[in-house]
């Protein structure tokens, strides 16, 4: 019953009266990573994305959960899709982290205390560096080619701005003129997948106006999670009247910036970086948006960057939205066999596309005391292209030399 087709069965029953929605029956689902694997090895091509997130819907509406999962879930929702309260928890944060305070904590042992998922909650925090700051639009470099908006994402927005800035240095070097609207709020990608329908509807619906007034031709996203489910807001909002036509034109404009750049006849001066890369592909790139080749085509257009495959590269690293906070000891489970598997590779630093995956496989490689770095896609792209900035915009670009964001040299 834990296999896709197992769960469909389960389904099937449901809608067909002859299945409660139990507890029993409810773990089938909320021990499906979401990943989307089957949907690739899938020979009849069954959608199983609108499957599993229509069945979690039903689940949330229907189901009583404990009062305990149930407050967990709301603290993750009312924290993690709301960009202006992580903003309020940078600075305690980076205070826990810089005064020591967790290093002595971690090797005390006195985290062992908490409860389990508070303790998964705590091994995935980002290390918090500096802000970097996102004009509302930037310039092209040369003759605008394009006018894309950029989807900032929650999370990355506030602990890991530098994934941003990045993906705007690399469009703007590339003749793009990049919009990125500060009214954008959560696109919903967390409440969608965890079976939060109405609340993300509401997000939508404000994600789609806030770009509308943007006047842009395409809409770029740099986090696999939030890609996959904005491509599918014309299947969010099919019943909306006022909305359906609307979304279906704008998931139509959402491209992963790697997508974006692939069909990009690149411009901008690649300069070496004399790297052995390892490319980890995130879920909701490989296989609910189907973007697999452009990622590791980027890659290998950077003069000196030698890519490795990881084994078992189809399999989840145990991110998968909030699966990792309400399902600890399957997600470290997996994250444990790809850092077993990414070590042997000698690899330089890790490359992924979804900062989902980034904490992740941060938090994995820590457990097994090994200390790679790993960073998204476009920021190893954007070294290679930092010596062609203009001083400009060099100067307030810098990334923050944290495991998460580490910065190499080009070899000129």
């Amino acid at each position: 019953m834990d296999s896709p087709r197992g769960r469909i069965y389960l389904m099937k029953l449901a809608a067909d009266g002859k299945s409660d929605m139990n507890p029993q029956w409810v773990s089938h689902f909320d021990s499906c990573l979401g990943c989307m694997a089957c949907m690739t090895a899938c020979p009849s091509g069954v959608d199983y994305s609108r499957l599993i997130e229509a069945t979690r819907a039903q689940i949330e509406r229907n189901y009583k959960r404990s009062f305990a999962e149930k407050l967990y879930r709301r603290l993750i929702f009312a924290t993690f899709t709301r960009p202006d309260r992580l903003r309020k928890m940078r600075f305690p944060l980076l205070a826990y982290q810089k005064s020591g305070l967790q290093s002595l904590l971690r090797r005390s042992g006195i985290l062992n205390l908490l409860p389990k998922k508070m303790r998964a909650m705590e091994s995935l925090m980002p290390q918090i560096g500096a802000r970097e700051s996102i004009p509302n639009v930037t310039a092209a470099q040369g003759t605008k080619r394009h006018r894309v908006g950029l989807l900032l994402g929650c999370v990355q927005r506030e602990f890991m701005p530098q994934v941003n800035a990045a993906t705007i240095r690399v469009l703007s070097a590339e003749g793009c003129e990049v919009v990125a609207p500060p009214e954008q709020p959560c696109c919903g990608a967390l409440l969608v997948h965890a079976g939060e329908e109405s609340a993300a509807i509401v997000l939508a619906r404000k994600t789609i106006d806030a770009f509308e007034r943007a006047n842009v031709d395409t809409i770029i996203t740099n986090a696999a999670g939030c890609g996959s489910n904005v491509k599918e807001y014309g299947h969010l909002l099919r019943d909306d009247p006022q909305y359906a036509a609307r979304a279906k034109a704008f998931a139509a404009k959402c491209q992963d910036i790697t997508e974006f750049l692939g069909n990009l006849e690149p411009r901008a001066k690649r300069n070496p970086l004399n790297l052995r890369v390892v490319y980890h592909d995130a879920c909701h790139l490989q296989h609910a948006q189907g973007v697999r080749l452009q990622p590791r085509s980027l890659l290998l257009g950077i003069p000196g960057v030698e890519l490795a495959e990881i084994p078992e590269s189809a399999v989840c690293c145990g991110s998968a939205g909030i699966y990792n906070l309400v399902q600890p000891d399957a997600a470290n489970a997996l994250g444990d066999r790809k850092a077993e598997l990414i070590t042997p590779l000698n690899a330089d630093v890790i490359a992924t596309g979804n900062p989902g995956c980034l904490l992740q496989l941060q938090s994995a490689l820590a457990r097994t005391g090994h200390k790679i770095p790993v960073m998204h896609t476009i920021q190893l792209l954007d070294n290679s292209l930092r010596p062609r900035l203009s001083d400009a915009t060099s100067d307030s670009s810098s990334l923050s030399s944290s495991s998460s964001s580490p910065s190499f040299a080009a070899d000129s």
